[in-house]
């Protein structure tokens, strides 16, 4: 299939349908970098689409961008960057997610489970169902004035206030689903030097190696039952609790909306079985909570 024909031209069509302009596809920013190759130099990293009146950056990432997948990963081949191709684009889509907003520009990241799509991640292509979907997800960035064009030396240009309001309330309601907490978890994991592996049990939300320490994790987004849900999550990551080797770390994984329900498990308690918390805000920041 072209990429005339994949799901993500389908979905930027649909941006663009919403919008009411065609945006910029594969652009690429000149402060955008990937890592150097051997000669030193630096390709700039394409976005999947740019809208420079609204000065809105589209990234459409499928299932390989949260999940591991050895057909894209290709574990057995590194990259310029030194790890192979699953970490490559865990960092790279880091990398994305930290600098296009400190250039003044607004980042919406569209995933299949924000559309009608099937267990494997492909779209069904319900154009109506699905232009109402990306309307939502654009709406509180179309509604703001444009954020202003970074300087021609790519200095980062602070954010005004009425967008960060923004960005961080279209964050909380859309952004705090189980899918995107796990998104965030991963991504800030990579950055702390883990590599995410295909979990040793298929019902375990995140699992990454270190090293010889390995993370093995639960996640939760915000439910209308919150309470229920963490002590669930709880009995989960209990039951996956099967060697007792110290360099086996387990983790809660929340939204910090809802992080005063993972704390009624004692400290103490946590402490005992290795247990670390692990809230992510609403603009997808992580911070491990320490007590």
């Amino acid at each position: 299939m072209g990429r005339d024909q994949s799901d993500e031209a389908y979905v930027l069509d649909l941006c663009d349908e919403a919008l009411g302009e065609e945006g910029l596809r594969q652009h690429r920013f000149d402060w955008l970098l990937g890592d150097p190759g051997r000669t030193g130099h630096r390709s700039r990293l394409p976005v999947d689409a740019y809208w420079p009146d609204h000065g809105l950056v589209v990234e459409y990432r499928e299932l390989q961008h949260d999940r591991p997948n050895a057909f894209f990963d290709k574990p057995d081949r590194l990259t310029v960057s030194g790890v192979h191709r699953g970490r490559q684009r865990a960092l790279y889509d880091a990398r994305r997610d930290t600098l296009i907003p400190q250039h003044g520009l607004r980042l919406t990241v569209i995933r299949p489970a924000d559309l009608s799509a099937d267990v494997r991640g492909r779209l069904r292509r319900h154009p109506e169902t699905d232009l109402a979907a990306v309307r939502t997800l654009l709406a509180p960035i179309a509604s703001v004035e444009a954020a202003p064009a970074p300087p021609g030396d790519g200095t980062p240009v602070p954010v005004p206030a009425p967008l960060r309001t923004r960005t961080a309330q279209a964050a909380t309601a859309a952004g705090h689903t189980e899918d995107r907490v796990t998104e965030a978890f991963r991504a800030w994991l990579v950055l702390q030097g883990w590599t995410p592996v295909t979990p040793a049990d298929a019902h375990t939300d995140v699992e990454a190696v270190r090293g010889a320490e390995r993370l093995i994790g639960e996640v939760k987004g915000r439910t209308r039952a919150p309470g229920t849900d963490l002590d669930t999550a709880y009995g989960q990551l209990l039951r996956r609790m099967t060697e007792s080797d110290p360099a086996v770390q387990y983790a809660i994984v929340v939204p910090a909306s809802v992080l005063s329900h993972a704390r009624r498990v004692p400290s103490a308690v946590r402490r005992l079985l290795r247990i670390d918390l692990y809230a992510v805000s609403p603009d997808g920041g992580v911070e491990q909570v320490r007590e």
